[in-house]
């Protein structure tokens, strides 16, 4: 894994322009990539679980970024919660800023994305630039990527709770259509949202392989 000797930038919030998305920024010293969350429908940057795993990978030794795909004014309007492309549009606009704030232009960058924001993170990841280097879902719903999951040919891991039923068979279908290097876990005893005790640890350690293997 390359490393790239940057100024620890304990989380903070910030403005993400040109319109203005709220963000967490945090990033270790001696950081190996940065991970962009993609959060789930009535969720953001301030969910308790996302910071949660997004803590533990900054210790693992990769920088995070946690942000708010709408603005206030457009969560109000329920039809752009789940607006895939638009979402995915955010993400692509959140990882070009992460190009433009850091030195180091060949900084790896991944997404983790949950429920609704696993599919933005697809979609972003096959259509545009920058090149995304790993993505994780967690509970997410992949198959809202549509038609654009043929296109990804990013690393993609997707987690899974083994209590999930219908989500379990929408993450098989999705994984069919990815031709990229894949892999489905599926964590035993976990819901839609991991809230079961140890489920977000086997999330973290997951991940934090699966972005390890890639940031390079």
């Amino acid at each position: 894994m390359t490393e790239h000797v940057l100024e620890e930038i304990k989380p903070t919030e910030i403005d993400i322009t040109p319109i203005g998305l709220q963000a967490i920024f945090g990033v270790p010293p001696n950081a190996s990539g940065m991970v962009i969350f993609a959060h789930g429908s009535g969720s953001g940057r301030l969910s308790p679980r996302n910071n949660y795993v997004a803590s533990a990978l900054r210790d693992d030794g990769f920088g995070t970024l946690l942000l708010d795909l709408l603005t206030p004014e457009e969560e109000q309007d329920r039809a752009n919660v789940f607006d895939i492309g638009l979402l995915a549009s955010r993400l692509s606009m959140a990882a070009q800023w992460v190009r433009e704030q850091w030195s180091a232009a060949e900084m790896p960058i991944g997404y983790f994305g949950a429920s609704t924001g696993a599919g933005a993170a697809l979609v972003s990841a096959a259509r545009d630039e920058p090149e995304v280097a790993a993505i994780v879902s967690r509970g997410g719903r992949p198959d809202l990527a549509g038609a654009w999951l043929s296109n990804v040919q990013t690393p993609t891991l997707l987690l899974v709770g083994s209590r999930d039923g219908p989500v379990i068979g929408l993450n098989k279908q999705a994984f069919d259509a990815i031709p990229a290097p894949k892999r489905m876990t599926i964590i035993n005893g976990a819901g839609h949202l991991f809230e079961e005790p140890g489920t977000l640890e086997e999330v973290i350690v997951h991940a934090s392989a699966w972005f390890g293997a890639y940031f390079k």
